[in-house]
């Protein structure tokens, strides 16, 4: 009974062995994937490791290390670095690996977040400075300020109108 269950489960010797392989070779391509996080990465990295593990595969730390570190994005290269000259990664665990690399994404998105606030500041700002017509920047609506613009654009578009008119005539005369 015990043969059957296990052979149910888990597999012939052939299925474990292809599983095995096929698991390598993921391991073996595993990359960070575009707008990943590093949580993400993680979980999927852990998950193909312990399957690995459950079937007799065993891994070094550094070599787990190395190729966490080989996997991240070029984004990542400044920091890969830094953790390469300053950390033994024999001695660095995956856990605290991942810690730190989670540590980075959290300044990197904040410092982001700064950035995007800095520049959204800036564009009320050119807003404000562009108004004209006397009235206070304040009570202009969005639809007021869309309004302006679609007008200033059409004055735009007679203008070039006008102008390829008056220059596709100038050559046909001749």
């Amino acid at each position: 009974m015990r043969d059957i269950l296990e052979v149910t489960h888990e597999g012939t010797t052939d299925v474990k062995r292809a599983r095995k392989h096929a698991l390598i070779q993921e391991y073996e391509m595993f990359k960070m994937l575009k707008g990943e996080t590093i949580s993400d990465m993680q979980k999927r990295f852990t998950h193909i490791v312990n399957h690995l593990i459950s079937l007799g595969k065993i891994f070094e730390r550094d070599k787990l290390n190395i190729r966490i570190l080989k996997c991240l994005d070029r984004s990542w290269k400044p920091m890969v670095t830094a953790i390469c000259e300053s950390k033994n990664l024999t001695t660095l665990t995956i856990a605290s690996l991942f810690g730190k690399l989670r540590e980075h994404e959290l300044e990197m998105n904040r410092l982001n977040d700064q950035e995007h606030e800095e520049n959204y500041v800036r564009s009320i700002t050119l807003r404000v400075v562009g108004h004209r017509d006397g009235q206070d920047s304040s009570e202009c609506s969005d639809g007021e300020i869309i309004n302006l613009l679609t007008r200033k654009f059409r004055k735009f578009l007679k203008k070039n109108n006008r102008d390829k008119n008056q220059s596709s005539n100038r050559y046909r005369k001749k």
